[in-house]
């Protein structure tokens, strides 16, 4: 007897039913969802595992990185993703080349620091600027007996200046920017000041060990140290911190047993056995055992970045950061933490938690170093401290130094 046809229904409904049976029996396996979706890091193309991934050696997290990304991919992300924000030449004051030579009026310049001040003394110095001018900048009144500009920092310059007299070169690093009103050149962190100094120059940290830990603790993610205990300041790390494992070191929220207790926690931070340890001795070495340090400004006001941020990219850890608005235009691309760009206490540690069991995307926020990708940061050291003698002496002799009228 001869077979009648099987419709299309039917063939259809008998696939689906085989399908089923296969799929219970266990032949069949299909991808869990939960395991393919992955989060965005902020800031960054790639991707945090969902998985975690604990890590305590950097060099592993480092050759994972390698493996999986590599410098020649990181250079290669769009240039609008290292880009530092749409003004950022313009937080940052350009020092390069000979631009500017023709307009010095003088071959040597010396300058007289007056008065107490924060600058190291080792910064005194006889100095071979560019365009040919050398550069004497001192606290000695026997070396510069007769010098171009006085730089008064503490004090305040005199009330006037006679013709012949030296220039007064004023000098405040400190978020308000005040000048006097009586000096012929001012110095802050500013661009729009008449010599920008920026803090991220290595002359804040003379006398320091610089030993740099390569293993991470897994256990206790971020490093904080702050004796000076402002309401404000205080009461955001505590939402912060409260949420993520940490080791607080200054006299604000300690939670170590007390004061200078980094050196019992990391003997090898020690810097002199025979002399009585100061707090700033041993901060890098310290900061450099963990993962995030948490830095907070004082004041949150465009440009005021200070060391308390460049100490953590110093010490090879990722700073968690809260303070200037524009911070992006003076650190290298994908290196910090912005605090701000954050709805909340809790993404933000969320954040922090995933990438600190992520290796590959925790090492991406050292690849600035290891790739040489510096973005805006090149202009931020070139415009610190370090240089600061020789911009000042070039700013003195585009005036004609004692010659100026007054």
């Amino acid at each position: 007897m001869q077979l009648k046809p099987l419709n299309t229904y039917t063939i259809t409904i008998m696939l689906f039913l085989t399908v089923i049976i296969l799929f219970f029996s266990g032949f069949l396996e299909f991808p869990s969802l939960t395991a393919s979706i992955t989060s965005p890091v902020k800031d960054s193309n790639f991707p945090v595992k969902t998985t975690p991934d604990p890590f305590t050696n950097l060099f592993v997290a480092f050759r994972k990185w390698d493996s999986q990304v590599g410098c020649m991919q990181f250079r290669e992300k769009p240039k609008n993703l290292w880009s530092q924000g749409s003004n950022g030449s313009a937080s940052l004051q350009v020092v390069d080349g000979d631009a500017g030579c023709n307009e010095l009026k003088m071959e040597h310049v010396s300058v007289l620091v007056k008065g107490w001040t924060w600058i190291p003394g080792n910064l005194d110095n006889l100095y071979s600027c560019r365009c040919g001018l050398s550069c004497l900048w001192t606290k000695s009144s026997v070396l510069a007996d007769k010098p171009d500009a006085l730089l008064f920092e503490t004090t305040t310059p005199p009330l006037q200046r006679r013709n012949g007299d030296p220039l007064r070169v004023y000098m405040d690093l400190e978020a308000g920017r005040k000048r006097t009103g009586r000096e012929d050149l001012f110095i802050s962190y500013h661009a729009e000041d008449d010599v920008q100094s920026t803090y991220a120059g290595a002359l804040f940290h003379n006398g320091r060990n610089y030993h740099v830990s390569h293993r991470k603790d897994n256990d206790t993610l971020v490093y904080w140290s702050s004796s000076r205990c402002l309401a404000d300041r205080n009461q955001l790390a505590r939402s912060l911190l409260s949420l993520l494992p940490h080791h607080s070191f200054g006299k604000c929220l300690n939670n170590v047993g007390g004061l200078d207790m980094a050196l019992s926690f990391y003997p090898e931070c020690a810097n002199d056995a025979s002399i009585k340890p100061k707090w700033w001795d041993h901060l890098h070495c310290a900061m450099s055992h963990y993962k995030f340090v948490l830095a907070i400004e004082n004041t949150w006001t465009e440009s005021y970045v200070t060391e308390k941020l460049f100490y953590a990219l110093d010490s090879g850890s990722v700073p968690i950061y809260f303070g200037a608005p524009n911070v992006l235009e003076f650190v290298p691309p994908h290196s910090i933490i912005d605090g701000n760009k954050f709805k909340s206490m809790e993404e933000l540690a969320s954040y922090v938690k995933n990438i600190a069991n992520d290796p590959v995307a925790y090492a991406e926020y050292h690849a600035w170093r290891r790739c040489g990708v510096l973005g805006n940061y090149g202009k931020t050291r070139a415009a610190s401290l370090d240089t600061l003698p020789c911009r000042l002496c070039e700013a003195v002799s585009r005036k004609g130094g004692r010659n100026a009228r007054a």
